[in-house]
């Protein structure tokens, strides 16, 4: 029994034989194309789907950059607002003469006639 013995049985050749061995030639041979057509389909889908994630990808980061960037801008606006609402008070007093005069006597120590200027030290915060 270890070794084979050959088998000495020959073929009938017959034509449903013939077409039976065709019928399973041409269905290995559909198998193989199926077999590539479904290869190459994955090869696509795989490829398609990393160009999909790496661009989602590159976009969300971009998207953070963006929104960071807006978050800084909308408090420079805002920030820009103060300044500018207090620039308007200020444009409004100096229309104002007496506020002129207070103003120069105080920052450049103009006097009026009879008039004496102290300078007081400001306290300061450690003391």
């Amino acid at each position: 029994m270890g070794a084979e013995t050959k088998r000495n049985v020959s073929r009938i050749q017959t034509t449903y034989v013939e077409q039976q061995q065709n019928a399973e030639i041409a269905s290995s041979r559909k198998r193989k194309l199926v077999r590539r057509r479904l290869s190459v389909f994955f090869v696509f889908a795989s490829l398609l789907t990393y160009l999909m994630i790496s661009n989602h990808i590159s976009q969300t980061a971009k998207l953070e950059t963006k929104l960071a960037q807006k978050k800084k801008l909308d408090h420079q606006l805002a920030d820009m607002k103060k300044q500018e609402s207090i620039l308007k008070e200020d444009i409004i007093k100096l229309n104002d003469d007496d506020y002129i005069g207070k103003l120069a006597r105080k920052e450049y120590f103009f006097s009026e006639k009879n008039e004496v200027i102290f300078n007081i030290p400001e306290d300061n915060k450690e003391n």
